[in-house]
């Protein structure tokens, strides 16, 4: 009975493992042809097994393409921090410093699936654009009540708070793609995160640390 168990839980870790070779280089072959061109013989021919062994795993390219894409989203997902404005640890521009740090280190350290994000990931199908655009309406959602509580709190400047959303995760997607297509280094991510964050606070952002610790306005 426990060899046989044992051999059950060989077989799914292998089973494991095996999705995840393809995924691995799945996301390779994406990232250095593009989504169009690549094939599912490309795939398997560079991970080294056989299509039928592909199709155990997943049903298309499309499906491992999602899979992968999904993957990144959630991390980029588990990377935004809310921004709280009663947290005595920490300020709430030190959150800010610490959610651009936190969403650069993870593009860099996935730049094969940042590149694939910024350049193919859009028009892969209807209904895939629909799973993506949910996917950012969520972070300019979440970006947008950051602003609010930073106007209330006077560390943001007035104006429409989704349409600085826009404007800033722009400006950082830009700034990604380009330390991401230009082979930037991991460790340049706190040098980034400085840039945009003297970027963000020659715009919208207020460091007058007296405006900083003033009671949030009534709305």
């Amino acid at each position: 009975m426990a060899t046989q168990r044992g051999k059950k839980k060989s077989g799914a870790l292998q089973k494991t493992e095996r999705r995840q070779q393809i995924l691995s280089v799945a996301r390779e072959v994406f990232a250095r042809r593009g989504y169009h061109q690549t094939t599912i013989d490309d795939i398997v021919a560079q991970a080294g097994v056989a299509r039928g062994t592909f199709y155990l795993y997943f049903e298309d390219k499309r499906a491992v393409f999602s899979d992968l894409v999904d993957r990144f989203a959630g991390q980029l997902s588990m990377a935004i921090v809310r921004i709280v404005t009663d947290d005595a640890a920490r300020s709430v521009l030190e959150q800010v410093r610490e959610n651009i740090r936190a969403i650069i280190a993870t593009c860099l350290a996935e730049r094969a699936m940042t590149k694939i994000l910024f350049t193919d990931a859009v028009g892969v199908d209807p209904a895939f654009d629909r799973k993506l655009q949910t996917f950012y309406d969520s972070v300019v959602q979440l970006l947008t009540e950051s602003l609010k509580d930073g106007q209330a709190l006077g560390i943001v400047a007035d104006g429409e708070p989704r349409v600085l959303a826009y404007l800033t995760i722009g400006a950082l997607k830009e700034l990604l793609y380009q330390a991401v297509t230009l082979g930037f280094a991991e460790e340049s991510a706190d040098v980034l995160t400085q840039q945009m964050f003297t970027f963000l606070s020659g715009g919208y952002l207020r460091l007058d640390a007296g405006k900083e610790a003033r009671k949030p306005k009534k709305r």
